[in-house]
């Protein structure tokens, strides 16, 4: 029986190596999305510096590691057998809530799932004890566990939110009055002082304050307390005078050096806060092997208190650690789709909005507007003019092919961004309160983005909603923590080794799954069919653009309604399905391409103005194809999987003689828009009376079988409706070969 818990401690090592992966993966990136979104250091650089601060921050991170031993139960409450349960309880949960989120690409908090897990499962543990006990009762649960520290822990993350926030929004807004959008002119009088005081909070913060209660801080206590105004002073003096050296002797850009060092500086503080998150669990659980083996009690009998006096971290499994973190940054794949949420829910341009608005992110913005409009009468017109010209953006002229060089936001809110984030989570690590420096770096930079008015009209509804998302996910994080970290302690506790052993291997498979679906959408290439956005300026360009994308839209379209004809036949639910979603994606495409409108035409040069209003129409016509297919597969798929009456075999024979017929039209317009054999357009259009003619022929015979014979109203309704959007869809390929044919006998 004693060989279970050294097999739960190996068990534990590994799966401590995997938090270490996934969690970085989720957390690590939330530092570099400054650095890398405002484009100032090279990508390598930015991962150079962060691996430093990362490594540095984990072999002296030991401060911490006491809220995984002491910090959300009482351990002399709990005897050995009892601690592990909860332990690998808290550890499978860790590794599969936080992969789930890294998968998503939602950052979520490694501190609130850890604290939510150590309470679910000690909660949990606590009730099967009390429930065994004559003498305790429910009553008794507080003693169990430490409230007081799991309420201060908690409302400690909950208020970090706020605060991050709000103190962003504020520094942020105050930089931009004095520095302005076009900051390279100020930067020359006021950037020394900027840099000294950025450089002061970075390094004071992060470094000093940092280092309190690591094994070093002994040396250096007392040099640093008692002194802390000095310090401030002295450092404030140093830094502005090296940065007024940086600026005017030597001509560098001392935001890009501030971003450089917060980079280096929020990296250190992220790993001496949130290494407890991976690693403490393992350790406090290693520590009471060796505890328990020594004393030769039995494991049910052997009090924990040993968990209560503090035992120093071990400098070769912290090094170790530093290294797994080092090596995860460098090669997930995983950070990278986490980063990309945070800078585009961030971005000061238009941007592909990764989540759409709902009935809360409206209501924010609605409320939003009409407050901005009622201050707006009450501060002066001369004032509102002057703060206005401070937000005033440049204007950077770039080809259309070079966008993607722009960055997310200028040097100035990233250097925000680091400053902020650092000081709030070093003064939290040095109280030893384990915010999620997850919520602070991505509310810090949420709230600058709102103070530098990167939420315009435009996109005021989707940031909201990705930050209301992000924040659901946060609450959802605690929930499941708590809940299955407590179920998996209790099923633990039934079935003791065996069970251990099957939720292994289910989270080696999930994780296994996750890691295969998340490559395969990483390493997806984009469809040939894929519609594409105009990128010309000319007439004869706009044509041939729009070519290839009707060439697609219509192979496409032949496909997806074959598939849905053919899923009615045999009633298979899953092949209409599947073709909604494909229909459902060929609409995003188009939508995707209307919203470039306003781009596309003030990309046109002066003479080829009247190629946008073909475009348009294009486009226009393309929408209804879109709309007619979507409807004609969403009442096919409601209308199998609402198990209604199979369509008649009358009525299936002629639905296939209309694809046959269909098929033969779009394969011959596939061709002559891919050969741009547009004179064949004529004949085209000869065939478009032929298709009507059949389907009023079907219209009509079907009226004679509902008077005569048909008994199932719900067949009679999507058969009617299936000819009738049909006559809709060819209608609206016509319209668009109509346009193209007139475009190509002007020319």
């Amino acid at each position: 029986m004693d060989n279970i818990y050294l097999l739960m401690i190996v068990a534990l090592a590994i799966l401590a190596i995997a938090d270490l992966v996934v969690g970085v993966s989720n957390d690590a990136i939330n530092f570099l999305n400054s650095a890398i979104g405002s484009k100032a250091i090279p990508f390598k650089t930015i991962m150079v510096i962060a691996s430093l601060g990362i490594f540095i921050g984990a072999i002296s991170s030991s401060g911490l590691m006491e809220v995984a031993r002491k910090g959300i139960f009482v351990p002399g409450e709990f005897y050995f057998n009892e601690i592990m349960i909860i332990f690998m309880a808290v550890m499978i949960t860790d590794i599969l809530l936080l992969d789930f989120f890294n998968t998503l690409g939602l950052p979520t908090s490694t501190t609130v799932s850890i604290v939510f897990e150590l309470l679910g499962a000690a909660v949990v543990m606590s009730l099967i004890k009390i429930s065994n006990s004559d003498s305790h009762t429910i009553s008794d649960l507080s003693s169990f566990i430490n409230t007081s520290k799991a309420v201060e822990i908690i409302s400690g993350i909950l208020l970090s939110v706020l605060i991050a926030f709000t103190v962003g929004a504020i520094v942020q807004y105050l930089s931009r009055l004095i520095f302005t959008f076009h900051y390279e002119k100020k930067i020359k009088n006021f950037g020394a002082i900027f840099g000294g005081v950025s450089l002061t909070a970075i390094t004071y913060f992060i470094f000093m304050k940092g280092l309190k209660g690591t094994p070093y801080y002994g040396d250096m206590k007392g040099v640093i307390e008692g002194n802390e105004l000095i310090i401030i002073l002295v450092s404030l003096a140093l830094w502005t005078l090296l940065s007024f050296v940086y600026l005017n002797v030597l001509k560098k850009n001392i935001l890009i050096f501030v971003i450089g060092v917060g980079t280096f500086g929020l990296a250190l503080a992220f790993s001496g806060n949130d290494l407890v998150n991976f690693i403490g669990v393992p350790m406090a659980a290693y520590h009471s092997y060796e505890a328990w083996s020594a004393s030769g009690v039995d494991a049910t009998l052997f009090s924990m208190d040993v968990l209560d006096k503090k035992v120093p971290a071990e400098p070769l499994l912290l090094f170790v650690a530093g290294a797994v973190m080092v090596v995860t940054l460098w090669f997930s794949k995983k950070a990278r789709t986490v980063a990309d949420t945070e800078i585009g829910l961030a971005t000061q341009d238009e941007t592909k909005e990764k989540f759409k608005p709902n009935m809360l992110s409206r209501a924010v913005v609605k409320g939003s507007t009409k407050l901005a409009a009622m201050l707006g009468v009450i501060i002066p017109n001369a004032t509102q003019e002057k703060i206005n010209a401070s937000f005033e953006k440049p204007v950077v002229a770039l080809p259309k092919h070079k966008t993607y060089e722009l960055p997310a936001f200028d040097q100035i809110r990233a250097s925000v961004n680091l400053m902020v984030a650092g000081v709030l989570i070093s003064i939290a690590t040095s109280m030893k309160l384990p915010l999620s420096t997850t919520y602070v770096t991505f509310m810090v930079a949420m709230g600058t983005s709102l103070a530098d008015r990167a939420w315009g009209r435009e996109s005021a509804v989707y940031r909201v909603a990705g930050v209301l998302n992000v924040i659901g996910g946060w609450f959802f994080t605690a929930f499941s923590a708590f809940v299955s970290a407590g179920v998996l302690a209790y099923l633990i506790y039934l079935g003791k080794g065996p069970m251990i052993a099957v939720l292994l291997l289910i989270a080696v498979i999930l994780l296994i799954r996750n890691y295969i679906s998340h490559r395969k959408k990483s390493n997806a290439i984009t469809s040939p069919d894929e519609l594409k956005k105009a990128e010309s300026s000319t007439v004869q360009g706009i044509i041939e653009e729009s070519a290839d994308n009707v060439a697609k839209a219509v192979s496409r379209t032949n496909k997806i309604y074959s598939s849905i004809i053919q899923g009615l036949a045999v009633e298979d639910e899953s092949k209409l399905k599947k073709s909604r979603i494909k229909v459902d994606q060929l609409s995003e495409e188009v939508d995707e391409l209307r919203n470039h409108i306003f781009y596309f035409i003030k990309n046109l040069d002066e003479t080829s103005v009247r190629g946008s209003n073909f475009y348009i129409m294009i486009l226009a016509y393309m929408t209804d194809v879109s709309q007619s297919l979507e409807y004609i597969a969403k009442v096919s798929h409601k209308h199998v999987r609402n198990n209604h009456k199979k369509l008649r075999f009358n009525q299936i024979k002629d639905l296939q003689y209309i694809d046959t017929s269909f098929e033969a039209l779009l394969k011959d317009i596939h061709v002559i828009f891919k050969n741009r054999e547009f004179e064949k357009l004529e004949d085209i259009l000869i065939r478009k009376q032929k298709a009507f003619s059949d389907i009023s022929k079907m219209i009509e015979v079907q009226i004679t079988r509902t008077r005569n014979e048909e008994s199932s109203p719900k067949n009679t309704t999507l058969y009617f409706s299936l000819l009738l959007e049909t006559k809709d869809l060819i209608t609206a390929l016509m319209h668009l070969m109509e346009e193209y044919y007139k475009s190509h006998k002007s020319n």
